[in-house]
C-alpha cells in the first residue's frame, strides 16, 4: 500500500478513532539504514539503567526489564499515527530524581515514583482527550515557548559538562565522538561529500551508528572505559523481581497524599515535556516545508494520549525515572535530516521513525549488542544530550518573533537550566506581562529573522 501514495497525500493508514494505524511493510516502507542505526542506539535506552540503579537500588537485570518494557511502548507512537522518534523527558530527569530522593529508599521511594508517573500520565491523557493539549500549545506566548525549548537545550548541555557530569569521566571520547557526529549530521561540507561519493553517502545514511562503533574503540584506547566482553544469546530481564519489589503488584498502591504531593513537580515536569511537544511540531514543520510529496499530520492531542498512556502503563508495570516522553530530539533530527534528502533517501517519515524504533528493540534483546555497548553507555547518553542541546537552542530561538521575545526567552532559558521548570515558568509569565501587558498572548512580530533577507531582495530589485 505504501507504493500507492499520491503526491501530497498522507501515508496509507487504518482509521482507529483519533489514531491512525500504520503497519511495517504494508503502510510504510521499512527503512534499513534507520533500523541499523537503532540496533546500536539502543545504547542510549540502556543508559537509563545506571539512573534506576542509583535511585531505586535496582539490580541490572531488573532495570533491563524496565528498559525493555519501555522499548515495546516506544513503538506505539508511529504505529498509532504520531510521526516522531519518542524517548525520555530528558531535561526533567534531574528534577524527578531530586523529588523522588526526598523519600526514604525502598517502598516509600517506589510509591513516590509510581504516584508521580501515574499522575503525569493521567494528566497528559486528560489534555489529549479533551482537546486542551492543542489549545495549550497555541495559547502559550511565543516568548515563553522559545524560553522553555531554549532552556531545555541549555539544561541538556549543562548536565554533560557540570561538575561530576559525564564529560569528566569520558573527556576524550565525548570530544571526538561529538565532533564527528556534528560534522556528519549538520555539516554543509559533509553534505556535499555525500552527494559526490557513495561511500560517504552510506556513512551519512547510517547517522550515529558509526559514532557508537567508534566510541566502543576509542574509549578503551584513551583508558576511559574497558574493552567490551561480548556475551552471546538473548538477554535475561528479571520481570519477577521487578513486579514483586518495584510495582504496585508487590508493594501495594501509593496513598492519596503521595499523589497530592506529586502535583507541583508533575506540573513542572509537564512544562519541560511541553517544550518537547513544541519541538516535535517545529521539527516536523521544517520537514513538511521540504518534503511536499508527503503530508505529515502531527496532532498534539493524539501525541498526549499516546505518551500519557505510556506513562500510565509504565507506572504499573515498571516505574521509570526517565518517564515516557514525546520526543527523542537527537534521533528525530537525524531521521528528519535524512528524510529531507528526498523520497529516494526515505519514502516516508513514518518508515524512518518506525524502522529506527524496531531497530532499538531488536538491539535490546540481543546480548552481543547489549554487552558490546555496555562500557560506553555514558558516552552514548552524552552524545544524545549534546545533539538535543544543539537542536533545542536552534528551534527555541526560532520560536521567538521579536527582539523582546529573544530577551525574555534568554532569561527563561537560563532560569530553567539553573533553578528548574517551576521558577522558569513563573519568571516567563511575569516578564511577558511586564513587557507586553495586554498583548501577553500575542506579543509582537518585528520580523527579526526575515527583515535582512527582505532588505537584500529590495536592494537587488532596485539594482
Amino acid at each position: 500500500m505504501w507504493k500507492n501514495r499520491n503526491y501530497g497525500e498522507e501515508s496509507p493508514y487504518i482509521p482507529l478513532g483519533p489514531f491512525k494505524l500504520r503497519l511495517p511493510f504494508i503502510h510504510y516502507k521499512f527503512e534499513w539504514p534507520d533500523y541499523v542505526q537503532g540496533l546500536m542506539m539502543c545504547a542510549v535506552d540502556l543508559a537509563a539503567i545506571p539512573l534506576m540503579t542509583e535511585l531505586l537500588g535496582m539490580p541490572f537485570e531488573v532495570a533491563l526489564a524496565v528498559v525493555l518494557l519501555n522499548g515495546i511502548l516506544y513503538l506505539t507512537h508511529h504505529l498509532l499515527g504520531d510521526p516522531v522518534v519518542p524517548g525520555w523527558i530528558t531535561p526533567a530527569i534531574p528534577l524527578i530524581m531530586a523529588y523522588v530522593s526526598t523519600f526514604p529508599e525502598g517502598v516509600d521511594r517506589v510509591h513516590a515514583l509510581v504516584a508521580f508517573q501515574l499522575t503525569l500520565g493521567l494528566f497528559s491523557i486528560f489534555l489529549g482527550v479533551t482537546g486542551l493539549a492543542r489549545k495549550v500549545v497555541s495559547f502559550v506566548p511565543p516568548a515563553i515557548k522559545s524560553g522553555i525549548i531554549l532552556g531545555a537545550g541549555i539544561a541538556a548541555v549543562k548536565s554533560v559538562f557540570e561538575v561530576g557530569g559525564r564529560f569528566e569521566s569520558f573527556p576524550w571520547s565525548i570530544s571526538i565522538a561529538v565532533g564527528i557526529a556534528f560534522y556528519i549530521i549538520f555539516s554543509k561540507h559533509f553534505n556535499k561529500l555525500k552527494n559526490r561519493n557513495s561511500a560517504w553517502g552510506l556513512i551519512g545514511k547510517l547517522g550515529i551508528f558509526p559514532i557508537i562503533i567508534l566510541a566502543v574503540v576509542i574509549a578503551p584506547l584513551f583508558g576511559e572505559a574497558s574493552w567490551p566482553t561480548i556475551e552471546w544469546g538473548l538477554i535475561n530481564p528479571d520481570f519477577a523481581t521487578l513486579w514483586s519489589e518495584y510495582t504496585v503488584f508487590g508493594v501495594g498502591f501509593p496513598s492519596f497524599m503521595l499523589f497530592v504531593k506529586a502535583v507541583p513537580t508533575v506540573l513542572a515536569a509537564y512544562i519541560v515535556l511541553f517544550g518537547d511537544v513544541l519541538q516535535s511540531k517545529a521539527l516536523i514543520s521544517e520537514a513538511d516545508d521540504v518534503r511536499r510529496d508527503e503530508k505529515i499530520d502531527y496532532n498534539e492531542n493524539r501525541a498526549h494520549m499516546i505518551f500519557g498512556g505510556r506513562n500510565s502503563i509504565m507506572s504499573f508495570l515498571g516505574p521509570d525515572v526517565t518517564m515516557a516522553g514525546p520526543l527523542w530530539a537527537a534521533m528525530q533530527v537525524v531521521v528528519i535530516e535524512r528524510f529531507k534528502e528526498g523520497k529516494k533517501a526515505m519514502n516516508s517519515l513514518f518508515g524512518g521513525s518506525g524502522s529506527f524504533r524496531w531497530g532499538t528493540n531488536t538491539g535490546l534483546i540481543l546480548m552481543p549488542i547489549v554487552s558490546l555497548v555496555q562500557p560506553i553507555l555514558g558516552i552514548a547518553l552524552a552524545l544524545t544530550l549534546l545533539i538535543q542541546g544543539y537542536v533545542s537552542v536552534r528551534v527555541g530561538i526560532l520560536e521567538s518573533r521579536s527582539h523582546r521575545d529573544l530577551g525574555i526567552a534568554g532569561i527563561i532559558g537560563a532560569v530553567l537550566a539553573t533553578k528548574g521548570a517551576t521558577w522558569a515558568f513563573a519568571v516567563g509569565v511575569l516578564l511577558t506581562l511586564l513587557v507586553y501587558g495586554k498583548q501577553f498572548f500575542t506579543g509582537e512580530n518585528d520580523q527579526i529573522f526575515t527583515k535582512d533577507i527582505e532588505e537584500e531582495e529590495i536592494k537587488q530589485k532596485i539594482s
